[in-house]
């Protein structure tokens, strides 16, 4: 038994200060991010002769096989911005042009920095280059996906899919870069290429942590206010709710459940409004693997 209770109208848009500070915090995050990603390039995966994840690793592919091969110097920089050129332009058009021009800044500002900044060894353990590497590389990753942006190549792919399809792509993501680790095993040595995917792994399961916009959560809510939970959801992430009738078996006395799937960098924002509404609400948070239907994707911009 369903209950679709009416609602008040939306709330009109952020104000102009709101709206800085959004912009100003994205911004933040991309510069940071790329700052670590550079910095990762140039200690960790230069130490170790890895090749990570995505065009980042492609492009150091083309550099190493170019100087080991022709006596080739090419510029970090020059070949990302042209191998990323054909995603951002698809990013641009399927996904969210502010979105994709935030994602390009952190690509120039990554390849720039990659190009400028000195080598700088922290350890020679591959092994430790290998995980640690990894761990840093997801966390600037994560930044950039907080800061509404990504650090382009097949990132922009994740997201799409993502976006399109519904699904967490990270881990196809980490299939799909096999096929450069075997050329990258044939030119340089298996044990790089093997000592890379561990680079890759760490780094995808940190974005997976880390980054849980494409991670679907149901709640159960029982509470006497269910009309006003429901505005505080709808309002806050737009999502629709069905509302259960029932007996509660303790005390036999009517209680009504909210059921609703949100996304799961919702949870706390909306756990703490069911609180607010109702501080003796009970609530039930359940990890949902895959979600068939109509289900709300907050646009990028």
């Amino acid at each position: 038994m369903s209950h679709t209770p009416r609602l008040s109208p939306l709330p009109q848009g952020p104000s102009r200060r709101k709206v800085l500070w959004d912009q100003g915090r994205r911004l933040f995050l991309i510069v940071v991010a790329s700052v670590i990603m550079a910095v990762n390039i140039r200690s960790f995966v230069d130490a170790g002769g890895l090749f990570p994840g995505g065009f980042n690793g492609l492009t150091l592919l083309i550099q190493r096989s170019a100087r080991r091969f022709c006596g080739l110097t090419l510029p970090f920089s020059l070949i990302n911005f042209l191998l990323n050129a054909v995603p951002a332009v698809i990013c641009f058009r399927l996904i969210g042009k502010r979105f994709t021009v935030y994602s390009c800044l952190s690509i120039v500002l990554t390849s720039v920095l990659t190009d400028l900044l000195p080598s700088m060894p922290l350890t020679n353990d591959v092994l430790l280059v290998s995980i640690f590497g990894g761990i840093v590389n997801g966390f600037a990753i994560s930044l950039c996906l907080l800061g509404g942006a990504t650090s382009g190549g097949t990132d922009f792919i994740a997201v799409a899919v993502s976006e399109r399809l519904g699904v967490d792509a990270w881990n196809y993501i980490l299939l799909g870069n096999a096929a450069m680790l075997a050329v990258a095993g044939l030119l340089f040595g298996w044990d790089k290429a093997l000592y890379s995917i561990l680079f890759q792994f760490a780094s995808t399961q940190i974005v997976h942590l880390l980054n849980p916009r494409y991670k679907r959560t149901t709640l159960f809510i029982i509470s006497d206010k269910s009309e006003q939970i429901y505005e505080r959801i709808r309002e806050s992430t737009h999502h629709g709710a069905t509302l259960f009738h029932g007996i509660g078996l303790y005390n036999g006395e009517p209680r009504s459940m909210i059921y609703s799937v949100i996304a799961g960098d919702q949870v706390k924002k909306i756990t703490r409004q069911v609180r607010e509404v109702d501080p003796h609400a009970f609530i039930n948070i359940l990890k949902t693997d895959q979600v068939a239907g109509n289900f709300y994707q907050r646009p990028h911009d």
